[in-house]
């Protein structure tokens, strides 16, 4: 993606985590994709930067290995960190759009021909 918001630290590592809420356990290499789906990109070697932020989480016991390359979020992050994180997401994922929309993209609608009116919209945040 040419128009893709720039993630380092905090940012980083809160999407990260949220992405593996909703997603369930992944690869590193699925995680540099998924960036890249969600409008965001890493300074230097894609891979290096997840590693080093998962690692971090690893610590703060909010994501736990699977093997080599493969993390899954942990169950029973404090409701007050979850929420923390589900709304700095929130705020960063609408950033990247207008980014993204800003550098000529269009809405997935306009893309399908379909009409703001007429497509559904669903919660992408569900609660758990």
């Amino acid at each position: 993606m040419t128009n893709s918001l720039l993630l380092r630290g905090t940012n980083l590592r809160y999407v990260l985590t949220r992405y593996l809420q909703l997603n369930g356990p992944t690869t590193v290499a699925d995680l540099v994709v998924a960036l890249d789906d969600w409008g965001f990109t890493v300074a230097g070697r894609p891979s290096k930067a997840i590693s080093d932020a998962l690692r971090w989480e690893r610590v703060h016991d909010r994501v736990r290995p699977l093997g080599r390359g493969r993390y899954a979020a942990k169950w029973g992050i404090p409701r007050g960190t979850e929420h923390r994180i589900h709304q700095r997401v929130a705020a960063l994922r609408e950033q990247a759009r207008q980014l993204s929309l800003g550098g000529g993209h269009q809405p997935y609608a306009a893309q399908q021909g379909c009409t703001p009116e007429l497509t559904p919209r669903a919660n992408p945040w569900p609660r758990g």
